[in-house]
């Protein structure tokens, strides 16, 4: 990428993302935004069937970087006069937006802290895979800030809103192990197995029928849908996965007593 702030490699089918600012954190400054915009580009047209991001050094991401000296100067009454986009409505909505809509599914291979939009940033994965020496911080509280990047959105589907209260309100570090006992994430393992084991997973999903897009973007629509959207959903999708190569190759297998080997078709 072109500030090296972000590092993309393709893997076995498998796009890694890697938050590449070891020295802040990997915390969400100007230049990393950028690259990780541009890696997300690549993803797009790669060919990879799985994406999974995780952070260089010690840390997932801080958050965003209040230090940064690369950041544009602001103008705040712009903003709240609607005269120029602030950076939530300029970048960080929209591209955890684009992320939700993902076609491939999503690991997490979460290292160290995970505070503010970095949080919500290592949510965003279907699969959310921790070391034993990660964390998670709702840090907005700390500076006067509210929660933001789907912060509000996320965390009370995931962990039920009393839990999500707490988190935000008295912003104290959630250890991995508690995160896992609460359902906020799916593996725990030891910090020197996360990225093979997180890289095990997203191979294995990277094999997968091309439905596994559409059933992560169909949980994700449930979380808004009354049922009987959801159900209207569920034909719609069914009727395309039908028509999938996958599909054909996958009831081939089974009357074959074989293992599939789908090509995300």
């Amino acid at each position: 990428m072109k500030h090296d702030r972000v590092r993309l490699e393709i893997q076995d089918k498998v796009a890694i993302v890697t938050l590449n600012d070891p020295s802040v954190l990997n915390a969400l400054g100007f230049y990393l935004k950028q690259d990780l915009t541009e890696a997300l580009d690549a993803v797009d047209t790669s060919g990879a069937r799985c994406l999974m991001i995780t952070g260089a050094g010690r840390a997932f991401c801080s958050g965003a970087n209040l230090n940064d000296p690369n950041r544009p100067p602001r103008d705040r009454e712009a903003e709240l006069r609607g005269k120029v986009k602030s950076d939530l409505e300029a970048w960080y909505n929209p591209t955890l937006i684009r992320i939700r809509n993902m076609d491939i599914p999503i690991v997490t291979a979460i290292n160290g802290i995970a505070a503010g939009a970095g949080m919500s940033l290592a949510l965003c994965g279907d699969i959310k895979i921790a070391g034993k020496s990660a964390s998670f911080l709702q840090a907005f509280a700390r500076i006067g800030l509210v929660p933001d990047a789907g912060s509000s959105y996320i965390l009370p589907r995931l962990i039920g809103v009393a839990r999500a209260m707490e988190l935000s309100l008295l912003a104290e570090r959630l250890p991995a192990e508690k995160a896992l006992e609460w359902g906020m994430i799916n593996r725990l393992v030891d910090d020197g197995d996360l990225l093979p084991k997180a890289l095990e997973l997203a191979t294995s999903l990277a094999d997968g029928p091309k439905s596994l897009g559409m059933i992560r973007r169909m949980y994700w629509a449930s979380l808004d849908n009354t049922l009987e959207q959801q159900l209207d959903l569920e034909a719609r999708e069914q009727k395309y996965a039908g028509m999938t190569e996958d599909h054909a190759e996958g009831v081939a297998a089974f009357r074959e007593k074989r293992h599939a080997r789908f090509a995300g078709r």
